[in-house]
């Protein structure tokens, strides 16, 4: 298992080692000594999700409140996505950048966002299947969104795929309105934050 930072920083992309022969493959997935090693400090699960979606489905740009926020790792065990990482911390020195990292059932890569990073996907295959694991659990009350299709932002969506929103995703503001209105994590409390977690406190 190899990990590396994206361009956004506080997320790593991880590439897992496939062991094949004429039954099938097998590899670890997750193991948590190489990514606490990158992190800092080990992924607390408290909850594991799965998604399915047609191609086309965009599901983010999601984010909660820090603390305790929602660090995610996630994988796709069927068909193919990419899956997208935004800096949105007011006061990050690459506040308003992205990275993204197709995540698929052949090469079998992972996502690691820590917590007060922005979070979203689409799916590039119908019946993508994307499982990820949760540091805390789902608060509605805690949780926020950007529009993916924010111009200013400028996430490059894969081209000739029509996109297809859930309303509440539709809905949601702009990076620069959701700013504005006091609702994006703050860099500094969320470094303060991953700092807790190193020292386990």
């Amino acid at each position: 298992m190899k990990v590396r930072e994206l361009a956004v920083p506080d997320a790593y992309a991880v590439t897992t080692t496939q062991h094949r022969d004429d039954r099938g493959a097998f590899l670890e997935w997750y193991r948590f000594e190489p990514l606490a090693e990158a992190v800092g400090h080990p992924l607390r699960l408290a909850q594991a999700n799965c998604s399915v979606s047609r191609a086309g489905t965009v599901r983010g740009i999601h984010y909660a409140d820090v603390p305790p926020s929602q660090a995610k790792y996630v994988t796709c065990v069927r068909g193919a996505v990419l899956d997208v990482v935004v800096d949105i911390r007011v006061g990050s020195p690459t506040y308003g950048t992205w990275d993204a990292v197709r995540l698929d059932d052949d090469e079998r890569a992972a996502v690691y966002l820590s917590e007060g990073l922005g979070h979203a996907f689409v799916a590039l295959t119908d019946d993508a299947t994307v499982v990820y694991l949760c540091s805390e659990v789902y608060s509605p009350v805690r949780e926020h969104g950007i529009t993916p299709l924010d111009e200013d932002l400028g996430v490059e969506w894969p081209a000739g795929v029509p996109l297809l929103l859930s309303p509440k995703d539709e809905a949601a503001p702009t990076l620069a309105a959701a700013r504005e209105a006091g609702a994006l994590p703050d860099y500094d409390a969320c470094k303060a934050f991953y700092a807790s977690l190193a020292a386990g406190t």
